[in-house]
């Protein structure tokens, strides 16, 4: 774990407040945003789980939650969070502490709403992953909602087979990732005795933009996700359907 934190560490030192110390991909993230918001009424007291520097945490106060806690395990993202806080949030009920997501410092049944943004996938193993899982749902209320907004491997399996036939080198997990496996999770909620439903929110766009985007342009400039061709994808993501499980990024939503 320390070589995970090491490198999160360095995105907040790195980054700051921007967007990017989380990641650098904003259209993704916006789609994950719109995603999670709409589960977030009004009043609602809410938890976001490896909030990094806290861009997403403050994009969900147009909601108008009651509350909004968030918490993140590298002491440089939360100081990052409060700091943007006090410069343009300091009227808000929001605010910031470090924290794990395998032992949340939170009593059981405290948030009408816990959402986590890409944070399982930084745990170094299934066993782990599943407490953090344990750890949201047991702090959210009796009739509450837990987002688990991840990536997940199948997508990845699906998005490199295309690759590979327009002879494109595959996608790779960064090795602080371990990518969710869709039944496996599906079983343990299932197993559990949990109502979910998962959300693809993502397929149009990475089709667009993590391979019919390199057959247009080649392979420059890979890391500038903010471009023309990515932002009308992005759009297109917005008015149609999602396209048979090729976006990594999904949510799975579980009703407590």
């Amino acid at each position: 774990m320390d070589f995970i934190k090491k490198a999160w560490t360095q995105q907040a030192t790195t980054h700051g407040t921007s967007h990017s110390a989380s990641w650098n991909d904003i259209y993704a993230m916006q789609l994950e945003i719109e995603t999670i918001g709409k589960f977030i009424k009004k009043g609602d007291r809410v938890l976001d789980v490896g909030c990094a520097n806290g861009y997403s945490t403050f994009s969900q106060l147009s909601r108008e939650p009651q509350e909004i806690i968030g918490v993140d395990y590298v002491e440089e993202m939360v100081a990052y969070a409060n700091e943007e806080r006090q410069r343009n949030y300091s009227q808000a009920n929001v605010s910031f502490k470090v924290g794990d997501i395998a032992k949340l410092d939170f009593q059981s049944n405290s948030f009408d709403v816990v959402y986590t943004t890409r944070v399982l996938i930084n745990l170094p193993n299934w066993e782990q992953q599943q407490q953090g899982i344990k750890e949201c749902i047991r702090v959210a209320k009796p009739g509450g909602i837990v987002v688990l907004s991840e990536a997940f491997w199948e997508p990845l399996v699906k998005l490199n087979a295309l690759r590979t036939l327009a002879s494109l080198p595959s996608l790779v997990e960064h090795d602080f990732n371990r990518y969710l496996k869709t039944k496996k999770l599906v079983k343990v909620l299932t197993d559990e005795g949990f109502n979910f439903e998962i959300i693809e929110f993502s397929s149009i766009y990475y089709l667009g933009s993590r391979f019919i985007r390199e057959l247009i342009n080649g392979l420059e400039d890979l890391e500038n996700y903010q471009n023309k061709i990515n932002n009308q994808f992005f759009e297109l993501e917005k008015l149609y359907d999602n396209a048979n499980d090729f976006g990594i990024q999904k949510a799975f939503v579980i009703y407590k």
